[in-house]
């Protein structure tokens, strides 16, 4: 079973190469921004209050997101494996993570990380936030989820480099280019 994650900061193009990824290798794709904003949208309580921390440019408690990730992959376990957008956020996320792919016999097959300069983040974003109507993509909330990220998620790359399944990208260049760099990557560890 395939199962990668890929890791980077807000507007690294994580999304884009994701369904690009997906599509490719038949995996099932579990982003958690997208099962949290469908929380949000279905006006759940977990959805509420999910809503409010992400309004202030925080990362959802571990707890929550692990809770939901588990679910989704104890019920997709027939699949041919699994690609991991925005988690694990955090060194704990990721060590949970490891937990729950050893209790069911599987294992991260590769960490695919994209590194973008903050330019180019900070101008993905604020265009982003022109078309998607996302609360989050504005100047403030971004320097902090960039904060959070260098803070919390940067750690998550030590983690995994130390396990030897860590593969960092440029992802300053055209999206086709960064794919095909992923699937040489992808190819290799299948």
């Amino acid at each position: 079973m395939l199962n990668i994650v890929i890791i980077g900061p807000p507007g690294a193009g994580k999304g884009t190469q994701s369904q690009y990824i997906k599509d490719k290798y038949n995996l099932t794709y579990l982003s958690t921004g997208d099962i949290l904003r469908e929380e949000i949208a279905a006006g759940t309580d977990v959805g509420k209050m999910v809503d409010d921390i992400i309004k202030h440019g925080k990362l959802v408690p571990d707890e929550i997101v692990v809770s939901i990730i588990r679910h989704k992959v104890l019920s997709h376990l027939s699949s041919p494996g699994f690609l991991f957008d925005g988690f694990p956020r955090t060194v704990h996320q990721a060590v949970m993570l490891d937990d729950l792919m050893k209790e069911n016999n599987l294992k991260i097959s590769a960490v695919l990380s994209l590194d973008v300069s903050v330019d180019v983040l900070t101008a993905r974003m604020l265009e982003r936030a022109k078309t998607s109507g996302r609360s989050d993509d504005n100047e403030e909330t971004i320097v902090h989820r960039l904060r959070e990220y260098n803070d919390k998620t940067k750690p998550v790359l030590d983690y995994y480099e130390k396990k030897g399944n860590l593969h960092t990208f440029c992802g300053d260049r055209k999206i086709e280019e960064v794919f095909k760099s992923l699937c040489e990557v992808i190819d290799e560890v299948k």
